[in-house]
């Protein structure tokens, strides 16, 4: 009796060890994730591999312009625009904050190099530059991105107020009256516009994957914000890894919409919400890890 009472006690003590040493969700084989929100997608098969407040809205900054760059590709797929276009660049654009070129009044660039900065570099005033090249106005561009919004199947908590995902404060002195308001997004929403542009663009990732471009006129590159490109090397290089999206606003954090591809296995996956720019990219680690290990569904 005092055998059994023995190896009872000892199995009641490894289960409390292992309790505290380990977080449930470990125990099943899913990452405990440090941020907001977040959700991983297999994207041939739409299944959803986790998903942690994937339905509750935030402020994505940045990466709301996957949406401005699935217009831009669009626009030239349809044969509104090309390429080789000139833009010019408008007083508005060229005062509003946040990641920029310092473009400035009346520049000229192509909607090529544009395109590839805000892709890349998620510069702030060439995407306003290109969305009133497209559509006459910014207001007008974001009526665009919220009915595309609506046809390709996103929830009515995403809601597009310019181009760029920045808040108004940041939009400068130069705002039009009807820019206004903030852009919101879900994790899932985020999860899904990134698969239409994939499915829909996947030349995309020729771009998104560049580690660097330049802006020929200027004199001046400009480095990928994506620090898990696998091209990059480092210690947030991921295997796999050819793009999409960062993104940053001091109310909610700093985020991440990335993709890669292993084996024929391409996985997207958001992480909205991380305190600093490195977390951002170690908890998409986690997340893509674990679907690329996994088939379990959430």
């Amino acid at each position: 009796m005092k055998k059994w009472w023995k190896r009872a006690g000892m199995l009641f003590t490894l289960l409390i060890i292992i309790y505290l040493g380990v977080k449930p969700d470990m125990l099943v084989g899913k990452p405990g994730i440090k941020a907001e929100s977040a959700v991983l997608m297999d994207m041939n098969s739409e299944q959803i591999l986790m998903n942690y407040n994937g339905s509750e809205e935030i402020a994505p900054a940045g990466v709301s312009k996957l949406m401005t760059e699935l217009l831009i590709m669009e626009s030239v797929a349809n044969g509104d625009i090309r390429w080789d276009d000139p833009v010019n660049v408008s007083r508005y654009a060229s005062s509003v904050g946040g990641n920029q070129l310092a473009l400035k009044q009346g520049d000229r660039f192509t909607v090529q190099e544009l395109f590839q900065v805000v892709a890349v570099y998620s510069a702030n005033d060439a995407a306003v530059a290109l969305a009133e090249h497209i559509s006459g106005s910014e207001h007008q561009f974001v009526q665009r991105m919220n009915q595309k919004a609506a046809e390709i199947g996103l929830s009515g908590d995403t809601h597009f107020t310019n181009s760029t995902g920045l808040s108004e404060a940041m939009l400068g002195p130069n705002r039009p009256q009807d820019v206004q308001g903030q852009t919101l997004m879900t994790a899932m929403d985020a999860c899904k516009l990134a698969r239409y542009l994939l499915n829909h663009h996947p030349e995309i990732l020729k771009v998104s994957s560049q580690m660097q471009v330049s802006m020929h006129q200027r004199g001046i590159y400009m480095s990928n914000t994506n620090w898990m490109l696998s091209s990059i090397g480092g210690v947030y290089a991921y295997d796999g890894n050819d793009g999409l999206k960062t993104g940053y606003d001091k109310d909610t954090g700093y985020h991440f919409v990335g993709t890669a591809e292993r084996d024929g296995k391409r996985l997207i996956s958001v992480v909205f919400g991380t305190d600093t720019r490195e977390a951002r990219f170690v908890e998409t680690r986690k997340l893509l890890n674990y679907g690329f290990s996994s088939t379990k569904v959430n």
